[in-house]
């Protein structure tokens, strides 16, 4: 079953698509308010996709059951991932892009862009996709499965345009994390764009701007 979602179409024939996928405990409501503030009408139509995340406890949460692509189990995000949680939610995501494409939207013209946990399912998502993608956006968050990641990533998208942003002062994924990912792409070839901000674990102003430049370089 394709994963429940919110759909924002443009006034014109799609001719692109976004899919954002939010971070832990929130929905996909959580970035339309983003997606109205980029202005994309210079590469024609672009259809927004925000799904929601399946429902699950969350061990970090005491066990509380929240929207999550995968189960926290700890603070330590590298060496205690739910591998389960994250290919089962990366198998979902696939079938999003599936949907687009048999829509009429090509893959070439498929950006997935996600924040925090959304940020890592985009990354391991859109390396691993069988087609080469428009690009990734990786807002707040990191590169998980990293160690897999070579062996795991399909040669359509070792050239994927590859945005990542990240605010100097975040305490839920800490600056260093974000580092160390961009660092294990720049090692397996990537150039990412990189942008930090003087923020916390969240999104402002200019990285929007920087995220619509992005946006018009890879659809344009």
């Amino acid at each position: 079953m394709l994963l429940e979602t919110i759909e924002i179409n443009p006034a014109v024939p799609a001719t692109a698509s976004v899919i954002v996928l939010h971070g832990l405990g929130a929905d996909g409501n959580d970035f339309v308010p983003v997606a109205h503030e980029l202005d994309l009408h210079a590469v024609g139509g672009v259809r927004f996709v925000f799904p929601h995340a399946p429902i699950r406890p969350v061990t970090i949460n005491g066990g509380h059951v929240m929207r999550a692509w995968y189960d926290i189990l700890g603070t330590d995000l590298v060496r205690r991932e739910d591998e389960a949680g994250l290919r089962t939610s990366q198998a979902q995501i696939d079938a999003l892009i599936a949907a687009e494409i048999s829509g009429g939207i090509p893959a070439s013209r498929v950006v997935l862009m996600g924040f925090s946990q959304g940020c890592a399912m985009a990354l391991m998502t859109g390396l691993r996709h069988p087609d080469r993608l428009a690009g990734i956006v990786g807002l707040s968050g990191y590169l998980p499965l990293a160690a897999n990641t070579a062996a795991e990533r399909h040669p359509a998208n070792a050239d994927v345009p590859v945005f990542l942003a990240h605010g100097r002062v975040d305490p839920v994924v800490p600056l260093a994390r974000a580092v160390a990912s961009r660092e294990a792409l720049q090692a397996l070839g990537h150039t990412p764009e990189w942008h930090e901000y003087p923020m916390p674990h969240s999104v402002c102003a200019e990285e929007i701007a920087d995220i619509n430049r992005f946006l018009l370089r890879v659809l344009g």
